[in-house]
């Protein structure tokens, strides 16, 4: 006789259920948008609720609190400027490529965050958990840009302008100085682009090849809709 598997505990079920829910996935982008306008003091439970068009008990299936759902959404936004460093689908011992890869996807990521990093920055200031939460954040993207500069040196294929951390915290500042320009107009994009990607690789002190970068790389959700089609 076969054992059947033990039945996952109904707890176990419900956090699963909570986790991948769409009513969730609803309740995230109606409070990003409720403490992008609002900001994270003015915002209340019944603004979110009423964004996402749900009661204020179902909040509170999924969320203790406002501050726990923020929370939430700073490491959302911590998982995706992460993710945007990862330069996916790209041959990773090309330096130019990584360079236009990453530097769009940073870009992008920031651009279209903006509103709500700005509140963190804000909340920081008065919470430490978030402090050291958006320390952290920018640490890890620091030290993993300044490896990735490091292993270009030890390959032969860069030669940085100044020290490895250096260029790698320049690099960082060029993109988030410019993301409020590409969040408030789109068509500049292009063309900035373009030039932080140059600006990059002579830092890094790699010849890109080329007569130029792509200047055309689509934007996020240009590439999300190109994955969904093929």
């Amino acid at each position: 006789m076969k054992h059947m598997p033990a039945a996952q505990p109904w707890s176990a079920r419900v956090d699963h259920d909570r986790l991948d829910s769409h009513t969730r996935a609803l309740l995230l982008d109606a409070a990003k948008l409720a403490f992008e306008t609002l900001g994270f003091a003015r915002t209340t439970v019944d603004d979110i609720t009423r964004r996402a068009g749900v009661s204020r008990a179902t909040f509170y299936v999924y969320f203790a609190s406002k501050a726990d759902v923020f929370g939430v959404l700073a490491e959302r936004l911590r998982d995706s400027l992460l993710r945007a460093q990862e330069a996916h689908g790209v041959d990773l011992t090309d330096p130019v490529a990584v360079a236009e890869t990453t530097v769009a996807e940073f870009l992008d990521v920031y651009a279209e965050n903006l509103a709500f990093i700005t509140v963190l920055e804000h909340q920081a200031l008065s919470d430490e958990h978030l402090r050291t939460t958006w320390h952290d954040v920018r640490e890890r993207l620091l030290k993993r840009a300044t490896r990735f500069v490091e292993r270009l040196v030890q390959q032969g294929r860069a030669h940085p302008a100044a020290p490895t951390d250096i260029v790698a915290t320049a690099a960082s500042g060029m993109i988030t100085r410019f993301a409020p320009t590409v969040a408030t107009e789109p068509g500049e994009r292009p063309r900035i682009l373009r030039h932080l990607v140059v600006l990059y690789l002579q830092l890094l002190g790699v010849e890109s090849g080329r007569e130029q970068p792509h200047e055309h790389a689509p934007a996020r959700g240009d590439r999300d809709n190109t994955e969904e089609q093929s």
